[in-house]
């Protein structure tokens, strides 16, 4: 819930920010596209490093870069110092503390029964603090200012700290019980890992459709208030469609997951991108409108972050727990790099045309085409030869 909520309000400093420094929309826009691909890039090696030796020292350093970055952002002046604060530290913060680190730990340490509806409750956790931050954000910005709310956002990171020992993961190398031979899954080494699931066509499948996932989470979270502020809205009705999509996320994220455990989760995907699809095509044709805002984040919501149960889950069906989290982070990779093209390219399409129409429809199309996409996946485990006796 800390870790993700800051981030999904980052959309709210976009204006003041780039006015109180003469920026043009796009300097913000690129420091969030490089932290969203950062995020994403040093997810599969942070996840590897807390496979190995256990989340808790994992968390830990994200979160502490995570409030650096956070705080040194309150006082960038200059672009440079802002791709550092926004993009470096904490895309590398993020990498470390995410809710990819919380859900993989959920997969390592309940039974596999609880898991699916697992992985929703701690997406839910995040949707939440997205509910939560962004009505704070706004108001804190209103009363204190935009560097002051930043500086209390970093504090508040700070609580990640003691929390992350509620989930800390044992080490790989931990010894066995007595007498319990090691199974294939425990043996495999990660490039065994790597080299197995990107020999996978249904995980390059999987990979492939979270792409669109990131692109439209990541334009909504950054241009949504500035585009509903566009069109006539104001700065409140912004921050809380942002979190109303939080809110209903919660719903989602739950349902999402507890679906997960009872039919195939390629048909749940293929039904979330589809119906965001649609709904993008409902915000962007109809007159503007707090009405038709809050309708469309009660409907983004419900699909908001609803695709990473299913997405997590397929990964631990096909192979396992063990190096679930450098997996998991590899497709999530794929969700940065078009989280990155969906920030980035609303930043400059706005500059260059005024308008972010081309980025909303390349929402509907990608959606469309994500639908389609992972209505291939099989979903049964990947087949392994036993470990042959030393």
């Amino acid at each position: 819930m800390i870790g993700f909520g800051p981030r999904a309000t980052l959309g709210l400093f976009l204006t003041p920010m780039s006015s109180a420094n003469g920026w043009d929309r796009e300097v913000f826009s690129l420091s969030v596209a490089m932290q969203t691909l950062l995020y994403g890039a040093a997810q599969p090696f942070s996840g590897a490093i807390a496979d190995r030796f256990g989340a808790i020292r994992v968390i830990i350093v994200g979160a502490l870069l995570y409030a650096a970055g956070i705080f040194m952002m309150a006082h960038a002046s200059t672009p440079g110092m802002l791709y550092l604060s926004s993009g470096v530290l904490i895309g590398f913060g993020l990498s470390g503390c995410s809710f990819n680190l919380v859900i993989s730990s959920f997969g390592k340490l309940l039974p596999e029964s609880w898991r699916s509806l697992a992985f929703g409750a701690g997406t839910a956790a995040g949707s939440f603090g997205q509910f939560l931050f962004s009505p704070l954000g706004v108001s804190l910005i209103d009363q204190l200012g935009w560097r002051a709310t930043l500086e209390i956002f970093a504090g508040l990171l700070l609580l990640i700290i003691p929390l992350a020992f509620a989930i800390a993961t044992p080490r790989a190398d931990a010894p066995a019980a007595p007498g319990v031979a090691p199974s294939a899954a425990q043996t495999q080494t990660y490039r065994q890992a790597l080299a197995e699931a990107l020999g996978h066509r249904s995980y390059i499948l999987l990979v492939l459709g979270f792409f669109t996932c990131g692109f439209q989470l990541g334009f909504v979270t950054l241009h949504l208030p500035a585009y509903l502020a566009d069109r006539g809205l104001s700065a409140e009705v912004g921050g809380w469609t942002l979190g109303v999509i939080g809110l209903f996320n919660i719903v989602g994220a739950m349902l999402s997951g507890w679906l997960g455990g009872r039919m195939p989760k390629r048909y749940i995907l293929s039904a979330i991108y589809f119906a965001r699809a649609l709904a993008v095509i409902f915000l962007i044709t109809l007159p503007a409108s707090p009405a038709v805002a809050l309708i469309y984040g009660a409907m983004t919501g419900l699909l908001w972050l609803s695709s990473v149960p299913p997405t997590s889950g397929l990964v631990a069906v096909m192979f396992g727990t063990r190096w679930l989290t450098m997996l998991f982070g590899i497709a999530f990779f794929s969700h940065q790099v078009g989280g990155f093209l969906g920030i980035y390219l609303g930043g400059l399409l706005y500059t260059q045309t005024q308008s972010y129409d081309v980025v909303w429809w390349l929402g509907v199309l990608f959606g469309v085409l994500s639908a389609v996409i992972n209505l291939p996946i099989v979903e049964k485990p990947v087949q392994r030869a036993a470990p042959v006796p030393a």
